[in-house]
């Protein structure tokens, strides 16, 4: 039965029209709504702090930033450079960082050097304008005595050493 059923052709169109009315759907209503949802807005430019005392080592150093507003943020970006007055295209390379918190220890930085640092904060609707750039100072590296040179009697003592660094120390201290 079911072989002669399925040569059978059938009909499947319909003997009368559907009418279907036009109708205009009014979305005002569910605009307003949307309207009326508060959209968080995109942070305001955060404030870098100046190189705090001891925030540096020879090939690091230790960044801090604050948010001066109520303002939502998922996130911080952190852009840093050497800063240098010649314009080799490698020592000008920018880095950049995500960070969650108002401050970030950057490492494998040269000693003795200025780096330009810079903040933007993130947030779902989008990124703040960046912060004003701050410059802070890796901490020059240890100088190497020169022990041959040293030369010493009962009341005085010569050392002598000599500075591992590219650009010049402002000062040295000497402990005894």
């Amino acid at each position: 039965r079911l072989k002669e059923f399925l040569k059978k052709e059938v009909n499947l169109e319909l003997s009368t029209q559907p009418d279907f009315e036009e109708r205009a759907i009014d979305f005002s209503e569910v605009e307003q709504l949307m309207n009326s949802i508060n959209t968080i807005p995109a942070p305001c430019a955060p404030v870098i702090n100046p190189q705090a005392p001891n925030a540096a080592t020879g090939t690091s150093l230790r960044v801090c930033w604050g948010l001066f507003s109520d303002d939502a943020v998922e996130c911080y970006q952190l852009c840093y450079k050497p800063v240098s007055n010649e314009r080799h295209g490698d020592e000008q390379a920018e880095h950049m960082l995500k960070v969650k918190e108002t401050y970030c220890t950057i490492t494998n930085l040269l000693p003795n050097t200025q780096y330009e640092f810079w903040v933007s904060a993130l947030n779902a609707s989008g990124s703040s304008p960046p912060s004003e750039r701050a410059v802070y100072v890796t901490a020059p590296s240890p100088p190497v005595i020169k022990s041959k040179k040293m030369r010493s009697c009962e009341n005085a003592a010569l050392v002598c050493w000599e500075s591992r660094d590219i650009n010049p120390v402002d000062s040295y201290t000497v402990e005894l």
